[in-house]
């Protein structure tokens, strides 16, 4: 079947790729600053990842001072740490207070830059559009990964990755293999054991997990203070003696610390310390078994790397995200083939060539986003506003 040409539609502000936090963020910056702006969202809603693909005990890990988007704070009768049904409603309100209305259902099939218009050119299912600026805003976490595991589709349990498991309702009672101990390992482990069932947590390499709090204060509140008069290690230091002092020595329940200490880590390597709300007690009390990498799947379990054979109903793979740009942005240059991420590192990872930005790809979480959406609203509306006048283009017989 000969597929029918689409005649381009025209955006004479910025195209805005993916409708989640970073999307609306940067596009309410543009809107404050007199610039026009459309969302393209593959989804039927905004915020996706957050509606679609988190478990229901999910809270914001940092608090909501460093959670909010410009020019709107949360509600004051919010908690500290909102649940993610505060946090869906808090993007709701902003998203109409700022008047966003994306365009939903519009995945985009691939980007690339026109050298001989001087424009970007997207196509998003039977859609294809004309812009001068591009904005990508869909994401440290697109995609969810699923390791290869020898013998996995051997296993005759069930097999999900957190992105579908909501609650341990459905597996009470039962042997369930947790994969993963990052913040959402650690608190879906939690979560099932507080359900009634018999939890193991696959703990492969060395993590830093430190309390939520200290002292009554936010650790990442409290880190952030002290950075800004004391160096990196002194700080590493304070955070792993209050860690000690208040979860124990982490390395006696099977958890050992890396040699870096956890801001340090942050900074080279992008590796976020878990947050613990409560999976370290579990584990102490051993109602959360740690045990150690998977070397291949059975029928009825999995055998670990030291031999040991075991059985469970059900294995969750907590093994986190991955972003999908490479897959449609056809452009080597800004984004890594590598991991996806903007090939500057945070600070200057916010604006590309040719009219390329990002937004929300400095691994630092809603406080990044924000920071990257004002750099580049003030850097797009300063060429807007120079402008003596805006290009228009004849797009018929294009």
């Amino acid at each position: 079947m000969i597929r029918k040409e689409v005649s381009p539609v025209w955006v004479p502000g910025p195209l805005i790729i993916g409708a989640g936090p970073s999307g609306l963020a940067v596009s309410a910056c543009l809107k404050k600053r007199g610039v026009p702006s459309l969302i393209l969202e593959k989804d039927d809603c905004l915020a996706s990842l957050w509606k679609l693909k988190t478990y229901d005990r999910l809270r914001l890990h940092l608090p909501k001072m460093f959670c909010e988007l410009p020019y709107m704070n949360f509600p004051s009768d919010f908690p500290a740490y909102p649940t993610k049904q505060q946090f869906i409603s808090y993007l709701e309100d902003y998203a109409k207070r700022f008047s966003i209305e994306p365009m939903f259902g519009h995945e985009v099939r691939w980007a690339k830059y026109d050298r001989s218009l001087g424009l970007w050119e997207v196509e998003a299912n039977e859609s294809k559009f004309l812009c001068r600026w591009i904005i990508v805003a869909t994401g440290e976490n697109a995609v969810p990964v699923v390791p290869e595991i020898a013998s996995m589709s051997n296993f005759g349990g069930r097999l999900m990755h957190t992105s579908v498991y909501k609650n341990g309702a459905d597996f009470r009672g039962s042997k369930v293999l947790v994969v993963g101990s990052g913040n959402s390992g650690m608190e879906v482990s939690l979560d099932l054991c507080n359900s009634g069932a018999q939890v193991s947590l696959v703990v492969r390499d060395k993590l830093h997990i430190l309390p939520r709090e200290i002292f009554g204060i936010s650790t990442f509140a409290l880190s952030m203070r002290l950075l800004k008069w004391f160096p990196v290690c002194l700080v590493d230091r304070f955070l792993l003696l209050c860690s000690r002092m208040i979860l124990g020595d982490t390395g006696k329940i099977g958890i050992k610390r890396p040699e870096f200490g956890p801001f340090h880590l942050k900074n080279t390597t992008g590796k976020t310390p878990v947050l613990d709300v409560g999976a370290v007690a579990k584990i102490r009390s051993r109602e959360v078994k740690v045990v150690c990498g998977i070397r291949r799947f059975t029928a009825k379990g999995v055998e670990f790397v030291n031999g040991e054979v075991h059985d469970f109903d059900s294995v969750i793979l907590a093994t986190g995200y991955r972003t999908n740009v490479t897959s449609w942005l056809k452009d080597g240059n800004f984004f890594s083939q590598k991991d996806g991420y903007p090939k500057n590192p945070f600070p200057n990872n916010w604006k590309g060539e040719d009219g390329m930005y990002s937004v929300g790809f400095t691994r630092r979480g809603l406080f990044g986003a924000s920071f990257d959406a004002q750099r580049v609203a003030e850097d797009i509306a300063r060429q807007w506003k120079s402008q003596t006048k805006h290009l228009h283009l004849d797009l018929i017989g294009y």
